[in-house]
């Protein structure tokens, strides 16, 4: 497994370097056995330190957490916990996945935007309200089933994920509902 271990105006050491190498390797050994990458990022936040973990699985999964503490150990500990906690919680359905899955997840392309959040920054056009875009990149969409998308975005703790459905190859959300429950959009259909 290859790591990438940095730190946001901090130096991370070669003891760290070893101990989040050691840990993060012995954790995610338990639930899956071929992680591709991770990034650990170290930063500091006030008096606390965060340590924020990405996990790349060879499925095309990804597995995010984060951790806060007033120690930089204690800070990668509770991101490691954290992490435990939500592999331990899918590990049946991560082996399962690796098994009925002969390739990795495909990913497609499609453009994102991000537009100002005030309206009075928009220009007033004759066709109505511009949005003013800041920014312009291109993002991975997955292609899973809904319950690989419930899965993944659980595992990188993202309010919604975007996907194509395995099923039918259409455009499909899911997200996190302000009850807690997960909702499912499928506009297929509907037109």
């Amino acid at each position: 497994m290859r790591y990438t271990i940095s730190g946001k105006h901090i130096d991370v050491g070669d003891a760290l370097t070893t101990h989040v190498k050691t840990e993060l390797g012995e954790t995610i050994e338990k639930y899956s056995q071929r992680p591709t990458d991770a990034a650990v990022t170290f930063s500091k936040d006030a008096h606390q330190f965060l340590c924020d973990s990405v996990v790349h699985l060879s499925t095309g999964l990804n597995v995010t957490a984060r951790g806060a503490a007033t120690d930089i150990y204690a800070a990668f500990e509770a991101c490691r916990e954290k992490m435990d906690k939500q592999l331990r919680r899918y590990k049946r359905r991560l082996k399962d996945h690796h098994q009925q899955r002969a390739e990795p997840v495909v990913f497609g392309q499609a453009d994102s935007y991000v537009l100002a959040a005030d309206e009075d920054a928009w220009e007033s056009q004759d066709s109505g309200l511009q949005p003013i875009i800041i920014a312009e990149m291109e993002s991975r969409v997955p292609t899973l089933s809904v319950g690989d998308a419930v899965m993944q975005m659980e595992l990188s703790g993202t309010p919604l994920l975007v996907f194509r459905n395995e099923k039918h190859g259409g455009v499909n959300v899911v997200h996190r509902r302000d009850d807690g429950n997960v909702g499912w959009i499928d506009p297929r259909g509907n037109g």
